[in-house]
């Protein structure tokens, strides 16, 4: 059974940088999709950007376009989330989810099986 564990969440002051990983517990991520979600109190969950198995990338939140990046390590095993500019709009539990594909991803929840338990992040001065 694919786990996913977030990690490098916390809090940052607006401006600020943050880098979340994702890595895949005993498995390698090469036939997966990937996809970071977030969820703000009150709000749904939302698809923040995606990377396919052949490493193509989708942003789907228009707020985090220009600021926020998705990448994945050699081994295949870790994708990251780089979050620059930071703003208190951004505060939510972050979630990565991997769903088995070739060269599909999604920013829809319900098109991946696997996730991650989510790592808060907090922007505040």
């Amino acid at each position: 059974q694919l786990q996913l564990v977030e990690s490098g969440g916390g809090s940052v002051q607006p401006g600020g940088s943050l880098r979340l990983s994702c890595t895949a517990s005993g498995y390698t991520l090469t036939y997966y999709a990937i996809g970071w979600f977030r969820q703000a109190p009150g709000k749904e969950r939302e698809g923040v950007l995606c990377m396919d198995s052949v490493g193509s990338t989708t942003t789907y939140a228009d707020s985090v376009k220009g600021r926020f990046t998705i990448s994945r390590d050699d081994a295949k095993t870790t994708v990251y989330l780089q979050m620059n500019s930071l703003k208190p709009e951004d505060t939510a539990v972050y979630y990565c989810a991997a769903e088995e594909s070739f060269n599909w991803c999604s920013g829809e929840a319900n098109q991946y099986d696997h996730w991650g338990v989510g790592t808060q992040v907090t922007v505040s001065s």
